[in-house]
Parts: structure tokens; C-alpha cells; sequence
């Protein structure tokens, strides 16, 4: 009737008192990359000043990712969801340790690749993206990392990729397209499989908030639909994991591109898929990975060893390091098949230490290609008494890529053969033990041939091959210097995270075990979501 008043209760859909300044942390990390990636376009021409803009946001991103990973810890599980509607109707950022922490050493990686290329891209890849592109890089990977919108892990998915598909043009040379074709082309179909894999789960459940999926699916029986929807999920992954047999855009590629853009992509670009297996097949879908284990173990110990089969046989530097991330995502997908606490928290830990030392190993990479002129292993040689420092840098980085104490990469692969023998996988156990030792052979090459004999191949001891102007190789005798000392900041400050994880793994083992459980037993996600309904 006219001049009735109705009251109406907004509470059962929309959230009435406003978010803590703490929680507005969970979005920070987009905000602040979508702002810097867009005023670094904005200042493409001013190529001096753009990389100090660029940096100074990537510094904030990385104190903006720690304090939400404190937060994390102490708090638990921080939500915030779009527009004030209660989920499961409004789009939910949602941080758990597990998210935090991925995006906290993205952000790290992120910065030192960014002050590598500070040093190491030329006016021209500045004019035409490189910040801008490193910045909404990280706008897809913190929001694929904290989203709790299984359609906007997704979205997050395709603002990472068109960013690394702009990273990996820069330059713009026969390579490096050929490259983006392959890259392109591969990544495509599992973008697309994603997207039916999403469209088939909300037409069977109604739903894409991860909380609300989760539970729904907590339960059910390993029916056609949900196996399906499951098997869709891994492959599609899997794809971005660069697991086997659907690895073969990443050696194809990642050498391509300017060293900087190549080490963010080998540290951060694999683990946002491996981060989706885990989050999609052990919290939303615990019995289509149950089901699925055996497959997914199989997977796993041959991404192990055809990947560092590949390593041993190249000849190339970058390609090598390429099929060594290759590898190490085989350890990972070994956690995911035991789907143990253990052997899960294994899989957070290794992701975190490979994020970390295939960043340092290729910017290494990228020095020691500078000094010889070449990223062949033949025409590299001499490196020791060239740099004594990069030597050491190299064999440490060697000695924690391959698991050998006292180094990072140790301990998750204790963790991982552990679980594995605990829960009657020894055979996998096996395939980590060799894919180790392999490891330590293909990169112990590496430091062989590059820095223990005096000089490149057929070449007395104390000469050092380089390319001339026409790409022909010329004896030039001792290098004249160094890299930028600039340079050399990202290289240590990786290093030396790689040597403390080692030497005190305690807070990251903690992290790594409470992510496990989040995964595992999400009943903190839920209440964070859902609060007191869940």
C-alpha cells in the first residue's frame, strides 16, 4: 500500500559491520600491483625512473604479502568478500597459511628478479613492458594464491598468463616467438579445460566458492560427475605444472627470454599449478584424489625422471635448468599422490624452496653467461678463477636443487621419502632417491665444465669464448669484469634464504605442516568463510 514502510533485513545475505584494517591485507597484494603495473605504463617513455617506481611497489607488495602471512599466523584464516554479500553469492579473498605463504615468496622472487632487471634489460624492453608485465604477473599469482572463488582462481589464471606471455615476446626475436607459440598454444588448451572443468563442477553442485564446494563434496561418493570434473581439474593443471606428458611448452620456451624474465617464470609460473593441485584436489576434491592416487603417482616419479634424463642430455645452460624445474615438480606431485599431513606439508615445502633456488640458479645462470659470451656448455670454462663467489654461489644452489644437506632442498625430500615409506610407496620413494642423484650428476657437470677446468672446450687453460657481432664463436682470452654488483643483491639474498631453510627449517616446516592440515582438514576455512553458519 501506499506510504507503508517495509523493514527489511539485510543480515541472512550481507555483511553489516565493517572489515578490520588487518583484513583489508588479503586484497592488498592485487591492489597494489594493478596500481604500479599501471602507473609503470603510464611512465613507459621515462625509462630511468620507471624501474625506481616499479621497485618501490614491489617492496611494498613484499612487506604487504609478510605482514598478511603474520596475520595469518597468528589469526588464522583471513576472508573478506566482495560487495558485503555473505558468501557463497559474493566473490571471497580468502588467506590461509598455505596462500600467504606462496604469495610472500613470490613477492620475494618477484623483487630480487625485478632488481636483476634493473640492471640487465636495456631501454627498449623497459619502453615496451618489462615492469608493467613483472607487475601484473604478480597481480595473477597473488590473486590465483588468495582467491577463494574457484571461477576467479581462473580469472587470476588468464591475468598471469597474458603477462607472461608479454614477458616472453620482449625482444621480440625468432626464438623467442617460436617459443611464445608453443608456450601459447599448450597453455591454451589446459586454460580451456580449466574453464569446462569449472563450468561442469557449478552445474553439478551450484556453487564456486571453495568453502562452500569443499564441504559439499566433503562426503560424496567417487560418482561419474565428480571423477570427471576430477580427472578434468589434474590434467588441466597439470598443464601449468608442466608435469609429464604435457611438459613439453616449458624446455621449448622458458630459455627464450631475457634471464630475468626466465627466472621468475621458472621459480613462480609452475607452482601457481602445482598450488591449484593441491588446493582443488586435496581440500575441494579429496575422494577424486584418492581415487586418483595411483594415476597421479605414476605421473609423478616420471616427471621426476624423464625430466632430469632431460637435464643430463643438454648441452645448454637454460635448457638444462628448464628440465630441472621440470623435475622438481615431479617431487611435488609424489606429495600429492601419498596425500598424507606429511607428505602434503613435503609438497609445500618443496615448492617453496624450488620457487626459491630455480630463481637464483638461472639469474647465476645469467652471470655466467655474461662473463663467457654463451649459455653452452662447451664454451663456458674458467669460471673459478674468474669469480671464485659465483662458484660458490653455484655449488651451494647445485648442492640444494639436487636435496643434499645442509641446504633446502634437503629437507623436503626427507619429508617426501619418509611419507613415502611410512605409507607403503617405497617405489616412489626410490624414484626420489634416483631423481637426487641424478640431479647431483647433471649439475655437478655444470660446475665441472664451467668453473672447475681452466678454460672452455679446446681451449688452453685461462681463455673464455664470447660471441662476436655475427653470433661466431671467438677465443678472447681472460674476461675483463664482472656483472653489475647491482646484480649480484638478488643473487645473494636468494642464496642466503636457501642456506637458512637449510640450516633452520623449523619456522617453514611449521608453515608448511599447518597448510598440510588447512588442505587436509579445512574446518578453519570454513568458519573463516562461512563464520558461525559453517
Amino acid at each position: 500500500m501506499a506510504g507503508t514502510s517495509y523493514s527489511v533485513d539485510i543480515s541472512q545475505a550481507m555483511t553489516t559491520t565493517p572489515a578490520t584494517a588487518a583484513d583489508w591485507l588479503v586484497i592488498a597484494p592485487s591492489i597494489l600491483t594493478i596500481i604500479g603495473g599501471s602507473l609503470c605504463l603510464v611512465m613507459r617513455k621515462n625509462t630511468s625512473f620507471q624501474p625506481k617506481l616499479a621497485l618501490f611497489f614491489l617492496g611494498l607488495l613484499v612487506l604487504t604479502t609478510g605482514a598478511l602471512l603474520m596475520h595469518v599466523l597468528k589469526t588464522g584464516v583471513v576472508t573478506m568478500v566482495m560487495g558485503n554479500w555473505l558468501p557463497p553469492f559474493g566473490i571471497a579473498f580468502t588467506a590461509d597459511p598455505l596462500g600467504a605463504t606462496l604469495a610472500f615468496i613470490a613477492s620475494v622472487v618477484a623483487l630480487c628478479a625485478g632488481i636483476y632487471g634493473a640492471g640487465t634489460i636495456d631501454t627498449s624492453g623497459r619502453r615496451y613492458g618489462f615492469y608493467p608485465f613483472l607487475l601484473f604477473l604478480m597481480t595473477g599469482a597473488c590473486g590465483a594464491f588468495l582467491t577463494g572463488d574457484i571461477f576467479n582462481m581462473y580469472v587470476w589464471f588468464e591475468v598471469l598468463l597474458i603477462s607472461s606471455y608479454g614477458l616472453l615476446v620482449l625482444g621480440n626475436s625468432r626464438a623467442q616467438l617460436d617459443g611464445a607459440v608453443k608456450y601459447g598454444v599448450l597453455n591454451l588448451i589446459g586454460t580451456n579445460l580449466f574453464l569446462i572443468a569449472t563450468g561442469l563442477l557449478y552445474g553439478h553442485l551450484g556453487t564456486l566458492n571453495m568453502a562452500d564446494i569443499s564441504m559439499k563434496l566433503a562426503d560424496a561418493e567417487p560418482s561419474g560427475p565428480v571423477m570427471t570434473i576430477g580427472a578434468l581439474y589434474f590434467l588441466a593443471f597439470a598443464m601449468k605444472a608442466a608435469a609429464f606428458p604435457v611438459n613439453a611448452w616449458l624446455p621449448a620456451s622458458y630459455h627464450t627470454p631475457s634471464v630475468a624474465v626466465s627466472a621468475i617464470f621458472a621459480g613462480l609460473l609452475t607452482k601457481v599449478g602445482v598450488y591449484a593441485l593441491l588446493r582443488v584436489m586435496v581440500m575441494l576434491m579429496p575422494v577424486a584424489r584418492a581415487e586418483m592416487s595411483e594415476v597421479i603417482a605414476w605421473v609423478a616419479a616420471l616427471t621426476m625422471l624423464i625430466g632430469i634424463i632431460g637435464a643430463l642430455a643438454q648441452s645448454d645452460l637454460r635448457r638444462l635448468l628448464g628440465y630441472l624445474v621440470i623435475s622438481g615438480i615431479g617431487s611435488m606431485l609424489a606429495g600429492l599422490a601419498m596425500g598424507t599431513p606429511a607428505a602434503i606439508s613435503g609438497a609445500i615445502f618443496y615448492a617453496v624452496h624450488s620457487i626459491i633456488v630455480m630463481t637464483a640458479l638461472y639469474l647465476a645462470a645469467g652471470v655466467m653467461a655474461s662473463i663467457c659470451g654463451s649459455n653452452d656448455l662447451r664454451k663456458l670454462g674458467g669460471l673459478y678463477g674468474e669469480s671464485p663467489a659465483l662458484a660458490a654461489v653455484f655449488l651451494i644452489l647445485a648442492f640444494a636443487v639436487a636435496g643434499l644437506p645442509p641446504f633446502s632442498g634437503f629437507w623436503p625430500k626427507l619429508i617426501l621419502v619418509d611419507a613415502a615409506l611410512e605409507t607403503g610407496w617405497s617405489w616412489l620413494a626410490a624414484a626420489i632417491l634416483v631423481t637426487g642423484f641424478l640431479t647431483s650428476m647433471a649439475v655437478g657437470r655444470v660446475w665441472i665444465y664451467a668453473f672447475w677446468r681452466g678454460g672452455p672446450e679446446g681451449t688452453a687453460d685461462g681463455t673464455r669464448i664470447a660471441l662476436n657481432s655475427g653470433g661466431t664463436a671467438v677465443v678472447t682470452g681472460q674476461a675483463s669484469g664482472l656483472a653489475s654488483p647491482a646484480i649480484w643483491i638478488p643473487i645473494g639474498v636468494l642464496t642466503a634464504l636457501v642456506i637458512l631453510f637449510g640450516l633452520a627449517p623449523e619456522w617453514l616446516m611449521n608453515i608448511a605442516m599447518r597448510g598440510a592440515g588447512g588442505l587436509i582438514d579445512p574446518a578453519g576455512y570454513f568458519l573463516s568463510v562461512f563464520g558461525g553458519a559453517a
